[in-house]
């Protein structure tokens, strides 16, 4: 099983690759990041592990044995005892169950190691893999949401259950 690990510095170079080789698959289903983003890729990582370092986030890559990256799962915009999860995983590695696993890890990191309480998240409609790994994670929908211009759901997952 593929091992989740905080964002680290040495990141960049993995991270930067499963980005670039997974940028087309992505944008099937989420907004592209656009040519910027890889552009200026070191900048941007520099600011994400500043983010980590004051608590506003919490960056995390699911890794191979290999040390290749398999997948990213981010809880940003902590506050008053929440954050909003996103993740990607890479298109190799879909439809093994790696989502599921690697966002239920999360949550319980969330919960015991980093003190929240509760998570949200959102996908769009034309995405029935990412509404089933919320579900499977204990996420509940709350509502409608567009992303992007596209019909979306948002989602709600209380952690409490995760500290017993």
């Amino acid at each position: 099983m593929p091992l989740l690990h905080p964002l680290r510095p040495d990141h960049a170079p993995a991270l930067l690759a499963f980005e670039r080789e997974n940028r087309a698959f992505f944008a099937t289903t989420v907004p592209d990041r656009g040519d910027d983003y890889f552009a200026h890729f070191a900048a941007r990582h520099r600011a994400l592990l500043a983010e980590q370092a004051a608590g506003d986030c919490h960056f995390h890559l699911l890794l191979d044995d290999a040390g290749a990256v398999l997948g990213r799962v981010n809880l940003v915009d902590v506050a008053d005892g929440a954050a909003e999860l996103g993740y990607r995983i890479a298109e190799r590695a879909t439809g093994r169950g790696l989502a599921t696993r690697a966002v239920q890890a999360v949550c319980g990191l969330a919960a015991r190691d980093y003190g929240l309480t509760a998570l949200r998240a959102a996908t769009t409609l034309d995405n029935p893999a990412s509404q089933r790994v919320l579900t499977r994670a204990g996420f509940t929908t709350t509502g409608g949401t567009t992303l992007d211009g596209r019909p979306g759901l948002t989602y709600h997952r209380p952690l409490t259950d995760l500290l017993t």
